[in-house]
């Protein structure tokens, strides 16, 4: 299938005009820049058409993306004007729905009957969704590890799971492999497709504010390139003035990029013994690891990792204003202690996962027990 525009190596620059997910070097590639403007429409890929590389499949959508950006009142503790983009909202409650829907548009007009992906969480449940509501079978590729519990929320949707014992790293280089053998189609985390439908938040957040800050939970670094990639689209288009500061926000249990990014290196390291609460961005061995350095340095952004302690608190935080959200979608709050903010400036911080996901990690609180005939002396 025919996609528009050329990919390119994100670190070497090597081009190619055939669809492919990683470069002879090993590192993600990614479409070349698109410039364009925006159209009225009802669904953010009908206002911004010129920006995709292949028609998106609007039938199918299950109605991702136009996501709310909230006022938060935390900023005002911290000098700011703090606005929320709660991704908790999308079909499958992450930010990964957007991704999925252009990859799964994609597989269906290149002729694929299958489609696959390697993850334990949001982009497990998503794939499983989209793959049925498109009418292809999934292969969802999981860590031994992986807990029966958390499956289940995967496996409902249809798509067949497969525990595969072994090197996780390695997983997600050996699925692209099995995937061009067998003809699966691998939308992986930083597959080129879905870094093209993460830019639609960038697009949502420029249509309502001009930005001085973005906060962004970082695991792969799929996401961070995507948001990145849109406000230089827009940037280049002519559409905004200049580009917000992006903050990539790792949790400190696992925060190999922003190790590599304190130690001024240009490569990422594996990070050996990960342990955090924030289980979502918690990859040891990120696949665009390199690339989000590269585009840290060139732009002048930042990294900054977070506590467990201070995931909780942030998690808390954010349920007092009524948004329940996974411990990774907390830590830009969180962030927000150690970043030291300029007075006045417009923050965005994402909310990349619903908490609803992670019951089970969610402390215990009390709760009263009162008859009928004694309600009154309960309040």
């Amino acid at each position: 299938m025919k996609v528009k525009g050329k990919l390119k190596c994100s670190i070497c620059g090597k081009t190619y005009d055939k669809p492919l997910q990683r470069c002879g070097c090993g590192e993600p590639v990614e479409f070349e820049l698109f410039e364009g403007e925006p159209y009225i429409g009802k669904s953010v890929w009908e206002r911004f058409w010129d920006f995709w590389p292949l028609e998106p499949a609007l039938d199918f959508s299950l109605g991702e993306g136009d996501t709310p950006l909230v006022k938060s009142r935390l900023g005002d503790e911290f000098g700011i004007k703090l606005y929320l983009k709660n991704e908790t909202v999308n079909p499958t409650w992450s930010f990964k729905d957007r991704g999925t829907f252009l990859a799964m548009s994609y597989a269906l007009k290149a002729g694929y009957k299958t489609v696959g992906t390697v993850s334990t969480g949001n982009m497990a449940a998503s794939v499983s969704a989209y793959a049925t509501r498109f009418g292809l079978k999934a292969k969802i590729l999981v860590s031994e590890s992986a807990g029966d519990e958390k499956l289940k929320a995967v496996s409902v949707y249809g798509g067949e799971v497969i525990r595969v014992h072994g090197d996780y790293g390695r997983l997600y280089f050996e699925s692209l492999k099995l995937g061009e053998r067998l003809g699966v189609y691998f939308m992986n985390s930083d597959n080129p497709l879905r870094i093209e439908g993460y830019k639609s938040i960038a697009f949502e957040i420029a249509e309502e504010i001009s930005p001085d800050y973005i906060l962004i939970p970082t695991s792969s670094g799929g996401l961070f390139r995507g948001v990145a990639k849109g406000f230089i689209e827009l940037y280049k288009s002519g559409l905004i003035e200049g580009l917000p500061k992006l903050i990539a926000v790792q949790a400190e249990g696992c925060s190999p990029i922003c190790m590599a990014f304190r130690e001024g290196r240009e490569k990422v390291e594996r990070f050996e013994n990960p342990r955090t609460i924030a289980k979502a961005i918690a990859n040891p061995y990120p696949p665009s690891g390199n690339a989000l350095l590269k585009l840290l340095r060139e732009f002048g952004w930042g990294c900054v990792s977070v506590s467990d302690d201070e995931i909780r608190k942030a998690q808390e935080r954010l349920a007092r204003e009524g948004l329940f959200v996974q411990p990774a979608s907390a830590t830009g709050i969180a962030a927000l202690e150690k970043l030291n903010l300029p007075e006045g400036a417009k923050v965005v911080s994402v909310l990349t996962g619903s908490g609803l996901k992670v019951l089970g990690d969610v402390p215990k609180r009390d709760i009263k027990e009162c008859s009928l005939e004694r309600l009154t002396e309960c309040f």
